[in-house]
């Protein structure tokens, strides 16, 4: 289950992922040899596929720990703790991190970005409607969610470039097209990291003692229950809400475009009925896609699991994309759906702590920028494959063409 796995066709990934389901729902692999002289090959994980074996380890961090890790490759303390914030932390370190900054994720909060997400999602496509066609990912669906998580942490419209070449390399850096090529693996991602991190430092020294109301000012001015961010709390936490926040809902707002386009009946049923389906059709976007294709979790006790005994230390990492085809819960799990109801994905991680903060901003992103696609431009289709980001990680995607009737703005 390695990078090149899921750089295969989608029908090779969706058989490889029935095996699983139907041969070794819980499996033992070895662990890949990282390509690169920092890292080393650990002993081995055990590929979770089942929806509900899933669900067991995210409801119980006691016994499944993250913070040894959340990616199979074991990677060095300062990596873990900076890249990855509280999604790497357990109790009560993680409640702590994650009760300061769920501030930012109120009804209050984000009602206060609604009008910026229709704004934003209409000058996108103002800005692609006359041409006819467009790079999907880096022109739609990668522009909204930067632009809202920016916003949402007060960050100027000219880190914006910065901030998106950072975020590929954070995420991309064994892809060939955002790996720094005069730079080692461990110098790319520091370097990408300290430039996000210095601009936090920049933002919130610029809010303290104001009174602005996006989510840096908040948290560098306000005590929560006599607690508060430090500045590497901080620069942490926007390293993982710029990654975060910006690749998932962007490759499956990328992704959507492909299952929309090869399923013209389903596109249809959307169409015909936005509001009332679109509840049914994100979510099932979002399966389909499931953005973060794993997450890791490390065995603190001795204990057993679908029959198999773990052992403390050992890593279990749980597929995601692979529960969201388990067909003991979705029928008919590899078609596409846009009224697929009951649709328990996980896509925004399994139930318990780690839950997504962010799921409802997500939802609500995917919601509006299709809104604005099928009102403007409602032939918007995908003309090529999808050109995946070289990931076990992401389920990302770098390009797709989409071609369409060129309109004017009014």
């Amino acid at each position: 289950m390695d990078a090149l796995f899921w750089l295969q066709p989608a029908v090779e990934c969706d058989l490889g992922i029935a095996r699983l389901h139907a041969e070794a729902p819980l499996d033992w692999f070895e662990e890949p040899m990282p390509d690169n002289p920092y890292l080393q090959a650990g002993p081995g994980y055990w590929c979770v596929t089942r929806h509900e074996d899933i669900a067991t380890i995210s409801r119980n961090p006691e016994i499944y720990s993250s913070a040894q890790g959340i990616t199979i490759t074991d990677t060095p303390p300062e990596f873990l703790e900076f890249f990855s914030s509280m999604i790497a932390m357990d109790d009560p370190r993680h409640a702590r991190l994650r009760r300061i900054v769920s501030k930012g994720f109120t009804p209050r909060m984000l009602a206060t970005l609604e009008d910026s997400v229709q704004r934003i999602a209409s000058s996108i496509v103002d800005a692609i409607a006359e041409k006819g066609e467009c790079d999907f990912v880096t022109e739609v669906a990668a522009a909204l969610p930067l632009k809202i998580v920016c916003d949402l942490m007060g960050v100027p419209d000219s880190a914006y470039e910065m901030v998106f070449k950072n975020t590929n390399i954070i995420l991309g850096v064994g892809d060939p097209e955002f790996a720094p090529e005069d730079v080692d693996f461990v110098t790319a991602l520091l370097n990408a990291g300290a430039e996000l991190a210095e601009l936090m430092k920049e933002v919130a020294e610029a809010k303290k003692g104001g009174d602005g109301t996006d989510l840096t000012s908040v948290l560098v001015n306000a005590e929560i229950e006599g607690d508060h961010l430090d500045e590497a709390d901080l620069a942490s936490f926007f390293v993982l809400l710029v990654v975060a926040g910006n690749e998932t809902t962007r490759n499956a707002i990328s992704w959507g475009l492909k299952y929309l386009t090869d399923n013209p009946d389903q596109r249809s049923i959307w169409a015909n009925d936005f509001e009332g389906v679109a509840p049914s059709a994100v979510d099932e976007i979002v399966r389909l896609a499931s953005p973060v294709t794993y997450m890791r979790r490390t065995v603190t006790q001795d204990t057993s699991l679908a029959g198999r005994d773990l052992l403390e230390g050992e890593k279990v990492a749980m597929f995601y994309l692979a529960a969201n085809r388990d067909p003991e819960v979705f029928v008919d799990p590899y078609r596409f759906d846009v009224r697929r109801s009951p649709n328990s994905q996980c896509g925004f991680g399994g139930p318990g702590p780690h839950f997504c903060l962010g799921a409802h901003l997500a939802r609500r992103e995917i919601t509006v920028m299709f809104r604005e696609l099928f009102s403007r431009v409602p032939d918007i289709v995908a003309v090529e494959e999808p050109d995946a980001l070289q990931s076990s990680f992401i389920h990302g995607v770098k390009h797709l063409k989409a071609e369409f009737s060129a309109v004017g703005c009014g």
